[in-house]
């Protein structure tokens, strides 16, 4: 109950520091949202390294605990393009992969060092952040495929219903162009990003399917919980 409880009030926390930047300092709303995408995905990668149950009740399954956090990174690839547009989306996902490149750069390089003789957590820090050259590749390559897509599938859309959009009659809340168009970016993203990242990384050494069930699912449901907040950012901008 309460990582549900921490989840929306992270969320909550993010929406809000975003709208707030981007209206009151707009020169720094695109480097805000560019930090926070890189900090989502950074938290993704160690987080993925712990694996948890999901019990809907009548069924269980397995995933990383990074499926919290992959939702948030769809979103804000969402947050930047709608304010800041597709090419800019692409420079900002572009970015972010480079940070990625740097992390595991930097995580080989004092791996290689030798520990003190007193540092007892050895094993564990080998455990936690011993990365297989297999697995950093399924990373960047399912993050590359899935971001640059979601923003174009997003932009697309965009366009396609913008003027829909633009003489919907009703409340944003419930704008149903805004919310498809967060939704079907976010399912093309997460489920590709399935797909591509455990065929990569376990095919041959684990059983997949039970993975790519365990990822699809855990992932697309938090994803959709997590697009009133992008509705909810898109109503704000507006005021």
């Amino acid at each position: 109950m309460f990582v549900w409880l921490y989840w929306i009030i992270t969320l909550t926390i993010a929406t809000y520091a975003s709208v707030y930047v981007i209206k009151k300092m707009p020169e720094n709303g695109f480097t805000v949202l560019t930090a926070f995408y890189v900090v989502y995905l950074a938290a993704s990668q160690v987080l993925a390294t712990r694996i948890i149950v999901f019990d809907l009740g009548f069924y269980s399954f397995y995933a990383p605990a990074a499926v919290f956090i992959y939702p948030f990174i769809a979103q804000v690839v969402d947050m930047i393009n709608e304010v800041y547009g597709e090419r800019r989306t692409h420079i900002s996902i572009f970015i972010a992969f480079a940070t990625q490149v740097l992390f595991v750069l930097f995580i080989g390089m004092v791996s290689n060092l030798s520990p003190a003789p007193f540092f007892e957590l050895e094993d564990a820090w080998k455990s936690l952040f011993g990365l297989s050259i297999r697995i950093t590749i399924a990373s960047w390559v399912s993050f590359m495929v899935c971001s640059n897509l979601d923003a174009w599938v997003f932009a697309s859309l965009k366009k396609r219903f913008f003027e829909k959009e633009k003489n919907f009659k009703h409340d944003t809340l419930i704008n149903p162009y805004i919310w498809l168009r967060s939704s079907a970016s976010d399912i093309v993203n997460l489920t590709l990003d399935s797909l591509i990242f455990v065929f990569i990384a376990f095919y041959g050494v684990m059983p997949v399917l039970p993975l790519f069930i365990g990822q699809l699912i855990s992932k697309n449901i938090i994803g959709f919980l997590d697009n009133p907040w992008f509705v909810l950012y898109k109503k704000m901008l507006e005021k």
